[in-house]
């Protein structure tokens, strides 16, 4: 656990008590302050009380008296669509508002650096699609070659959960655009922009606000160095805002769209092949398609992107290669399930908007395609770029027949999960992929997209021959 520094003997009021409020809790009792919790929900209320903490009804008047600050937890809107009350009332008291994560970034140094040979390092992930993908791989690769490292922050373990820092350790974050938009202190060593598409419109009232929560990781933060992705207008104005000339290094651009030429530092992916130059000169190359772990071009972008961060550390490429052929996947992102008859069967529930369902359709050929649920804004145009790649959808959810409309393919109303498995493995044939990428939030049917995942799983393997 990292002790929060700079509120010893005061009041700290923690709204929101799941996995990062109760965190956020322990951390800063660690550290001295008294937690004063609260959560709408009187269970997270019994819990937190159970384990010694204060709770108090933060939307009574005066409740703020004597308070230091307010730590809001991810999920609780501070701005937009509408303010939480609490926040409303914190800010009215003049009292500032903080998340985990800048607590984290104050409080993760301490006097123990001092006998250090290597000062623990931060990598911080962000970007609409990948960031899972790309803090794992890198954690992964920086585990192969007995780097210290701790997965945090989205995934993994809560930021303040983490252990202290070793010598020359690294800690890499998954930080949303929830994390990032409100944290007061960020300064991570490694700073990465995967990429950015419509998502989370009515928290950030639009793309301009989702992409201004984004671009506050690098300049909040400042870091040594920033890896962006340039394949969209808004990776390449940060890109640029970054870098003080065309051989400044201390930015690295990515691609999958094209090769990036110039004077300083890039990684690009194109037909299977990543090439990294620096100075005009090809400084590594490696063969991505061999890869099981990583299909289809939005892999390779989460493998420039890894590659990069690792490059930043000083790891050779060829030592960064042979950790990429040992990457297992996440659950529920382009996971392979099961294999039989010669149909492949892929878990990529995590394909919640349209993008990166689009990105999943692009990586397999002859697709039995189950998608559906609850729309995000948008519509589903984007989609149908990649209908050459299905042989047919088959749709779920409880709005599944306008889904259905909206697709320029073959469709099938199932409505639920176990209906879609069974057609789709009754008609896949040999050398084609039986893929869940919804294309939709899970919220209509289940309670998150790990539990679609799992439902898929299950299905497809009760009805594999034993």
């Amino acid at each position: 656990m990292i002790p929060v520094k700079g509120f010893a003997g005061q009041n700290v009021a923690v709204l929101g008590l799941g996995r990062s409020g109760l965190a956020t809790a322990h951390s800063l009792r660690d550290g001295g302050a008294h937690a004063v919790c609260w959560d709408d929900n009187p269970a997270a209320r019994e819990t937190a009380e159970a384990e010694g903490f204060t709770c108090k009804d933060l939307r009574k008047q005066g409740a703020f008296d004597e308070i230091a600050t307010l730590i809001v937890s991810p999920g609780i809107p501070h701005l937009y669509p509408h303010p939480n009350p609490v926040v409303v009332a914190a800010l009215d008291a003049g009292v500032p508002v903080d998340n985990d994560i800048g607590l984290f970034f104050r409080s993760f140094a301490d006097s123990s650096w001092d006998n250090f040979d290597t000062l623990p390092r931060v990598i911080a992930v962000t970007g609409s699609n990948g960031k899972s993908t790309t803090a794992a791989l890198i954690h992964h690769i920086l585990t192969e070659v007995d780097r210290a490292s701790q997965l945090a922050g989205n995934i993994g373990r809560g930021v303040l959960d983490i252990d202290p820092p070793e010598d020359g350790s690294v800690v890499v974050l998954e930080l949303s655009s929830y994390q990032t938009e409100l944290a007061r202190s960020m300064t991570p060593d490694i700073a990465l922009f995967t990429n950015l598409s419509p998502d989370h419109l009515d928290r950030h009232a639009g793309m301009g606000g989702y992409f201004a929560a984004k671009r506050r990781l690098f300049a909040e933060g400042g870091p040594d160095r920033a890896i962006v992705g340039v394949d969209e207008p808004e990776g390449m104005f940060l890109a640029g805002q970054m870098s003080e000339g065309p051989t400044d290094d201390r930015v690295i651009r990515i691609s999958v769209d094209r090769k990036l030429t110039g004077p300083g530092w890039q990684v690009f992916a194109r037909k299977g092949f990543l090439s990294e130059y620096r100075k005009g000169r090809q400084t590594g190359s490696i063969d991505l398609r061999a890869i099981k772990g990583l299909p289809g071009a939005h892999n390779h972008q989460n493998a420039c992107a890894a590659y990069a961060a690792c490059r930043s550390l000083g790891l050779a490429p060829r030592v960064i290669e042979a950790a990429l052929h040992s990457y297992p996947g996440l659950p529920h992102r382009s996971q392979i399930v099961a294999e039989a008859g010669g149909v492949t069967y892929v878990n990529d529930s995590k394909a919640t908007n349209v993008d990166s369902a689009a990105k999943a359709l692009s990586a397999f050929k002859r697709i039995r395609w189950i998608c559906g649920g609850l729309e995000k804004e948008g519509g589903l145009g984007a989609l149908n770029t990649a209908k050459d790649n299905v042989a047919k959808a088959y749709v779920i959810g409880r709005e599944a027949a306008a889904f259905a409309l909206q697709l320029d393919m073959e469709t099938e109303v199932c409505t639920t999960m176990a209906q879609a498995v069974e057609r789709a493995m009754a008609e896949a044939q040999e050398g084609e992929t039986v893929l869940l990428a919804p294309a939709a939030a899970s919220f209509d049917q289940y309670d998150n997209f790990e539990q679609r995942g799992e439902d898929f799983t299950q299905e497809v393997r009760a009805r594999l021959p034993a």
